[in-house]
């Protein structure tokens, strides 16, 4: 990986940036990573798996911090997770074409964009779903965040939200310990395919690390989201669309 001094300072300043507003609303900050890396011109095949490096360690912290404040649900949480997992290292596991990766990432990044911009308050009501179904979607996430390194936060966040099955807290801490468990078999994945982790990537971990934590630490006790949401998605559109629209 070749940067120039600029485009290093932006690198590292975006993760930490990212890191500390994602860490706020429960999330490990994959997709953010993600548009970070390609605004700075970095490859498909660096992006991939630092960002999944950066959400296990911003994922971990987020999930103690929003456990230890009360939001957790193991209900809630089981059914997603347990066939995500190995759904999940599948997705890690499996190399794709460079320019198919490109738009996948690319839509995965709107998809996010979407989902800050309209977010609302807490549903009226809430009722968990159906075990079945929770099984079902959980792997069918768990792929999705093992294909495209991220850690299904983003898909199972909004999904939580749209179906009526959680608050926003609640959804934002069962969301950080998804994102914990798939990024961690989707790195198991991508490394078992025998793909390395760049060296580079532990050294972007110490500014996600420490943003990470101030965050959670933040989020998990009402800080506020709706502005943040709103900046990170026009971020991700940006990101999103250079990946789609350019070669």
């Amino acid at each position: 990986m070749n940067l120039d001094t600029t485009h290093l300072i932006l690198l590292i300043a975006g993760i930490t940036i990212v890191a500390f507003l994602y860490s706020s609303v429960g999330h490990a900050g994959a997709s953010g990573y993600i548009a970070v890396m390609t605004l700075c011109g970095l490859s498909a095949t660096f992006i991939r798996p630092t960002a999944l490096v950066l959400n296990i360690l911003v994922a971990c912290i987020g999930s103690f911090q929003f456990w230890r404040a009360g939001y957790f649900s193991w209900r809630l949480f089981w059914p997603f997770a347990l066939f995500s997992i190995p759904a999940a290292y599948l997705g890690g596991f499996i190399p794709l074409p460079a320019s198919v990766l490109k738009i996948l990432i690319g839509a995965v990044l709107l998809f996010s964009a979407a989902r800050l911009f309209f977010r609302h308050g807490d549903p009226p009501e809430t009722t968990p779903p159906p075990v079945p179904v929770s099984i079902g979607a959980g792997a069918g996430i768990g792929f999705l965040s093992g294909l495209t390194g991220t850690g299904g936060g983003i898909f199972l966040t909004p999904l939580l939200l749209f179906c009526h099955w959680a608050t926003i807290r609640r959804a934002a801490a069962v969301s950080a310990l998804f994102i914990l468990v798939n990024s961690i078999a989707g790195l198991i994945g991508y490394i078992s395919s025998g793909r390395p982790v760049p060296n580079f990537a532990w050294i972007l971990a110490v500014a996600a690390v420490i943003a990470g934590t101030l965050g959670s630490y933040l989020g998990s006790r009402r800080f506020p989201v709706r502005t943040i949401s709103v900046i990170l998605a026009t971020v991700l559109v940006l990101a999103g669309c250079k990946l789609i629209f350019t070669s």
